[in-house]
């Protein structure tokens, strides 16, 4: 047997030898989510003037990190984000950064494939274990693809990073690892959810509502689907299984309720299956070490087929705004970025393809600007720019908290009648005013 902690001493480093192999013009991995570098991040912002179009990608990002707080950042270094979070709208806002466009199912394969290969992967991990494995904390998401096809690997090792248990994906071996940083184990970055509001509350019952027993779930980013968890929670509900992109403190909430055991489901019975997690100090301490919990690679946990395969799928999923053809916009705001396409058309489809299977586009009707007015979500057409995450002929159920309405099947005026339905009743009738002039409302439709 090797002696790993022989190779361990060999490959130790500090954070400024591994800053240092860092080259102009390299693309430079930074983790995923709270397993971003922080140790070697810092020591690069000391250099970072001596180069030039260093090219850093991840997503998620949870801070500004530090190569972007020094004078001038964008003669040296720019972000390219596979999925912004309010950090990364703020460089791509600022001319830091660039969004990457995907489906996030498809990650491990661009990283295999792709024509912008990585010089260098820097993550941050949980400590080598007696095997000699290193354990991706709660972001398996793509960091094997990206590991394997990385020309230098560097692992940052915080003690407070959670170990979470894959099987596959989950973990990289040391004999695969160039450099190992000890940083100063910072705690991991927390994402604590907003009080529910009372919004919330009502699109979270319309969705209970078709929630069945044994039912298997998956929850997107942000309020509104942690409320419909929360809502869970609280519920009768009983023998749910999770299978999931970003596993959120409502799963842990739900399980402590008693809701959670996967013993329906048709794959991983008895595990929540999830690619990586983010949330509160209590999500971290559940998922730490639990065999109950799986952490495995997107292209496993997003692929529409394995999706399909688990029945009674419950697939619930945010949106910026919607049209009166169907359209779903979640990722901006005309032309202003906000986050990614994500997950979410992978789970709109395997969710629909599954066997009893449904999908829920959730978003409140309407919202207000900076200036106090009153803006509706549902619009006639998508604003100019504004992006297509999922398609007309894709979308399932949309839910307000004026109600919610299947759209599978439906005639163009039959969605729009639909759709304006659960629209804010102050902005119905330019709604309907603006369907007559597209030529999808019929003089028979419902006043509505």
């Amino acid at each position: 047997m090797e002696n790993f902690e022989a190779m361990y001493q060999q490959k130790l480093k500090t954070a400024e030898q591994a800053a240092s192999v860092i080259k102009s013009g390299d693309w430079v991995d930074y983790g995923w989510a709270v397993t971003t570098p922080v140790a070697v991040d810092r020591a690069l912002a000391k250099r970072i003037k001596e180069l030039s179009d260093v090219r850093l990608r991840g997503g998620v990002v949870l801070w500004i990190p530090e190569v972007f707080k020094v004078d001038d950042p964008q003669s040296h270094v720019s972000w390219h984000t596979w999925h912004a979070s309010g950090i990364g709208r703020k460089l791509i806002a600022e001319g830091l950064g660039f969004y990457m466009p995907m489906r996030y199912s498809e990650l491990p394969r661009y990283y295999r494939e792709m024509k912008n290969p990585t010089d260098v992967a820097i993550l941050q991990v949980a400590p080598m274990d007696r095997h000699g494995y290193f354990n991706f904390g709660p972001s398996a998401s793509h960091m094997q693809a990206c590991i394997e096809k990385a020309k230098i690997v560097i692992v940052e090792v915080n003690k407070n990073m959670p170990r979470c248990l894959g099987g596959m994906g989950a973990d990289v071996h040391i004999s695969q690892v160039d450099m190992i940083v000890e940083g100063d184990n910072p705690n991991v970055a927390e994402v604590p959810s907003g009080a529910p509001t009372e919004v919330d509350k009502q699109v979270a019952k319309y969705i209970v509502e078709e929630i069945p027993n044994g039912a298997c779930i998956q929850l997107g980013i942000g309020g509104m689907p942690n409320a419909v968890g929360a809502s869970i929670a609280q519920s009768d509900l009983k023998d749910l299984g999770v299978h999931t992109e970003v596993y959120v403190d409502a799963f842990v909430d739900m399980t402590m309720a008693g809701k959670v055991n996967g013993r329906m489901k048709n794959i991983d019975r008895g595990r929540q299956t999830y690619s990586f997690a983010m949330g509160t100090k209590k999500l971290y301490d559940f998922l730490d070490n639990n065999p109950g919990c799986m952490s495995a690679p997107v292209d496993y946990t997003n692929d529409i087929r394995t999706i399909a395969s688990l029945d009674n799928f419950v697939s619930i999923n945010n949106a910026v705004d919607i049209d009166l053809f169907g359209q779903v916009n979640s990722e901006s705001s005309g032309t202003r970025h906000i986050s990614g396409a994500g997950g979410q058309l992978d789970f709109v489809l395997g969710a629909y393809l599954a066997k009893h299977g449904k999908s829920f586009i959730c978003c409140s009707s309407t919202f207000t600007t900076k200036d106090g007015t009153l803006k509706s979500r549902i619009l006639p057409t998508l604003q100019e720019g504004s992006i297509v995450t999922a398609t007309r002929a894709n979308v399932h159920y949309v839910v307000t908290e004026y109600g919610k309405v299947n759209l599978k099947g439906l005639s163009t005026w039959e969605k729009c009648e639909a759709i304006i339905s659960v629209a804010h009743p102050d902005f119905r009738d330019e709604l309907i005013a603006a369907a007559e002039k597209m030529k999808i409302w019929k003089k028979s439709n419902k006043k509505l």
